[in-house]
This record gives C-alpha cells, sequence and structure tokens, in this order.
C-alpha cells in the first residue's frame, strides 16, 4: 500500500530527481544514437531500391556485382536493425531504472540490487548496439570501395 503522498518533503522528491538526471541524460544520448541509426538505415534502404533495377537489367558480371551489392546491403539492414533494437532496448531499461528510483523512493521499496542490475544490462544492451553499429560501419566502408577495374579503366584518347 502506498503512503499518503502528501506527506513526502521536497528534499526527498529533489534528491529523487538528482539520482535520475544520470539516467535522463543517458536517454538523451541513445536517442541520438537511434538517430544516426534511422538515418542510416534510411540510406541504405534507399541504396537497396536503386540497385534492384538495375540487378533485374543486367547480365552476366554486371548483374553478379549487383546481386553482390544487394546481399550487402541486406546484410547491412539486418546490422542497423539489430543495433536499433538493442539501442531501443537499453532506452527502456532506462526508462525502467528511473522508474524503479521513484518508485522506490514513494513506497520505500528496497531495490537497490534490482536497479543496479537493470542498468547493467542497460549499459551491455547500448554495449552491443554500439558493437553492432562498429561491425555495420565497417562493412559499409568495405563496400563502397571503388572497384580496382574501374582504377585502372583508361579512354583511348581518339586523334
Amino acid at each position: 500500500m502506498l503512503p499518503n503522498l502528501d506527506q513526502f518533503a521536497v528534499s526527498t522528491v529533489a534528491e529523487t530527481v538528482r539520482l535520475a538526471v544520470a539516467p535522463v541524460f543517458l536517454l538523451s544520448g541513445i536517442g541520438a544514437f537511434l538517430n544516426v541509426l534511422v538515418s542510416r538505415l534510411s540510406r541504405i534502404v534507399d541504396r537497396s531500391r536503386d540497385c534492384e533495377p538495375k540487378l533485374l537489367s543486367s547480365r552476366g558480371r554486371e548483374h553478379d556485382r549487383w546481386l553482390g551489392e544487394l546481399q550487402v546491403l541486406d546484410r547491412r539492414m539486418n546490422l542497423v536493425s539489430a543495433a536499433i533494437s538493442y539501442s531501443v532496448l537499453s532506452a527502456v531499461l532506462t526508462c525502467v531504472v528511473v522508474a524503479l528510483l521513484f518508485a522506490a523512493s514513494i513506497a520505500e521499496f528496497h531495490v537497490g540490487t534490482a536497479i543496479a542490475l537493470l542498468f547493467i544490462a542497460t549499459m551491455v544492451a547500448i554495449a552491443i548496439g554500439f558493437g553492432i553499429f562498429l561491425v555495420e560501419t565497417r562493412l559499409g566502408s568495405r563496400a563502397v570501395r571503388v572497384r580496382s577495374d574501374l582504377l585502372q579503366h583508361r579512354v583511348d584518347d581518339a586523334d
């Protein structure tokens, strides 16, 4: 049963708000990271839509090249989606941490261990999201390298 909410001192609420500030700033950072991930996913989707008609109209080596590019783009989409999922999980866990901080303060629950474990889970989830993002960026940077056959191509001057 919850105590009368009018009985809480302003100092108790202020202390709880002070404790919740760090997780709230963490939410802001996670939100910024999610913005980067969603923008990246959007660009990958746009690129795959550009490649699809080129794949369908190509033949031979060119067809194989477009197919390979679409396979890389598909892999990148999956990686970014996984990074988004882990980042959202981290944000949700952060929200639960903040809610538990206030619930523990109001109802005098002894949930310090649960809060600590949830915060650890939050950090693990965002670390996994960052790790997946690193893998995706490495894959993306390898995929956009200029083909060596184009670099070695010379145009004959017609005199």
